[in-house]
C-alpha cells in the first residue's frame, strides 16, 4: 500500500508549480492508443528478411531460452514455496508451454516477450494469503542469576491461499487497459525515475529476505540473540561461510557478466550453477548441513506431483551409496529409517545443545510456551 501511495505522490510531486515544474523532469514517452511505439505496423514481416540473419539470432535465441527456462520455473516454484499452504495441484509444464506460445506471438507482432509476469511472482500468492499472528515466548539463554531469558516476540503463519484465477485475468485486462487512450495521458504524467524507485523498492524487499542475507546476519550475531532453535545452529560456521562464499560468487559472476559486451551470456553463468550444486557441493558437505541451508523452496506434495514427486537429491543418493541403502526414499530426513538416522554422523552443535538442555532442566516448558514454531 504504502509503494502505491508513493507512486501516486512522486507522480504529482514533479508537476508541482514553480522550480520543480521547471525542471522538466523527463516523463514516460507515449503513443497512439493500441498503436506500437514505433511507427510500423503491428505484425514484423520476418519472412523478408534474409536467411543468414536467422542463423545470426540463433544464438541468441537459445540464450533466452535458457534465461527463460530457469527464470519463469523458479518464479513459479517460488510462488508455490513451502510456506503457502496450497491444495490445489501446479502446473509447472503447462505453464512453460503457455509461455512459448506466448513468446512466439510477442516476437512476430514485436513487443517484448511476456516473460517474469505477475501471477507466476511470489508476491502474487503473498498477497492472497491471509494470515494469523502468533505470540512466540522464546528461552534464550542464562542470566546473571541463572534463570532462563526471555524473548517475546510475534509471528505471522499463513492460514490459507485464496487460490482463484479471477487475479490473474484481471491482470491481464489493466495491461490491455494501459493501451487505452485514457491511461496513456495518465501514463505519461509519470516520470521515469520513479520506476528506478520502484524496481528498488521490490528488490529491497528480495534482499531483505534472501537466505544469503539470513547467513550474514546469522554470523554476525551475537549468540544469546540467537533462538535455539534455529536449524543453522546444527551447521559448523566455516561450513556456513564455504556455502555463502558459492553464493556470493555466483551473484557476483552473473554481475560481472552483465556490465560487459557479453551481458546476453549471463544465463549460463546461472545455469552452470546447477551441476555446481549437483555434483560438486554433495562432496563438500553434509547431507543435513545442505538440507538445512538449501532446502527445496517447494516440499509440498500438492505442488510437486506436477514433477513426478518429490526428487531424490544427489547428497542424498550419495549418502546411500557410501552406505549401501538401496531403498528409494525421498530426499528428506523425516523419510530417512532408523538405521540411516543412526548411522547418518549428523553431530549437534554443542552450543544448540547446551541451550536445548536449558530448556529442559525443569527451568522452562520448552522453546516456546505459547504458539507454535514453524
Amino acid at each position: 500500500m504504502f509503494l502505491q501511495i508513493a507512486t501516486i505522490f512522486w507522480t504529482g510531486f514533479v508537476h508541482i508549480p514553480g522550480t520543480i515544474k521547471r525542471a522538466d523532469v523527463l516523463t514516460l514517452p507515449i503513443t497512439r492508443a493500441f498503436y506500437p511505439s514505433t511507427d510500423r505496423s503491428w505484425l514484423i514481416h520476418f519472412w523478408t528478411l534474409p536467411v543468414k540473419w536467422v542463423f545470426v539470432a540463433l544464438p541468441i535465441g537459445i540464450l533466452v531460452t535458457l534465461l527463460f527456462y530457469y527464470d519463469h520455473n523458479v518464479s513459479s516454484i517460488g510462488a508455490q514455496a513451502r510456506q503457502y499452504p496450497l491444495k490445489k495441484p501446479a502446473g509447472f509444464h503447462w505453464d512453460f508451454a503457455l509461455l512459448g506460445a506466448t513468446c512466439f506471438i510477442a516476437g512476430i507482432i514485436g513487443i517484448p516477450l511476456p516473460n517474469g509476469l505477475v501471477p507466476q511472482a511470489p508476491v502474487h500468492t503473498d498477497s492472497l494469503t491471509e494470515y494469523k499472528d502468533k505470540l512466540v515466548v522464546s528461552h534464550e539463554t542464562e542470566d546473571d542469576n541463572g534463570q532462563p531469558m526471555q524473548r517475546r516476540k510475534k509471528v505471522f503463519e499463513a492460514e490459507m491461499v485464496v487460490e482463484q484465477r479471477v487475479s490473474h485475468f484481471l491482470m491481464g485486462l489493466a495491461l490491455i487497459g494501459t493501451m487505452t487512450g485514457p491511461l496513456l495521458i495518465v501514463l505519461q504524467t509519470m516520470p521515469r525515475c520513479l520506476f528506478c524507485g520502484v524496481f528498488f523498492v521490490v528488490g529491497w524487499g528480495s534482499i531483505e529476505g534472501n537466505g544469503m542475507t539470513q547467513k550474514v546476519i546469522f554470523l554476525i550475531k551475537e549468540h544469546r540473540f540467537i533462538d535455539p532453535s534455529e536449524p543453522l545452529l546444527q551447521v559448523p560456521r566455516t561450513k556456513i561461510m564455504l556455502f555463502l562464499l558459492f553464493q556470493i560468487l555466483g551473484v557476483g559472476f552473473s554481475v560481472a557478466i552483465s556490465q560487459t559486451i557479453g551481458a546476453i551470456g549471463f544465463p549460463v553463468i546461472i545455469l552452470s550453477l546447477i551441476p555446481l550444486r549437483w555434483s560438486v557441493m554433495p562432496h563438500l558437505f553434509a547431507r543435513r548441513e545442505l538440507e538445512i541451508m538449501d532446502a527445496l523452496t517447494a516440499d509440498s506434495d500438492v505442488v510437486l506431483c506436477s514433477l513426478g514427486g518429490k526428487p531424490v537429491m544427489p547428497e542424498v543418493a550419495l549418502e546411500r551409496k557410501k552406505r549401501g541403502y538401496t531403498a528409494e526414499e525421498e530426499g528428506d530426513s523425516s523419510h530417512m529409517s532408523d538405521k540411516e538416522k543412526d548411522n547418518s554422523g549428523e553431530t549437534e552443535n554443542p552450543e544448540l545443545r547446551r541451550r536445548l538442555d536449558l530448556e529442559q532442566s525443569g527451568r522452562g516448558s520448552g522453546p516456546y510456551t505459547a504458539g507454535k514454531h514453524d
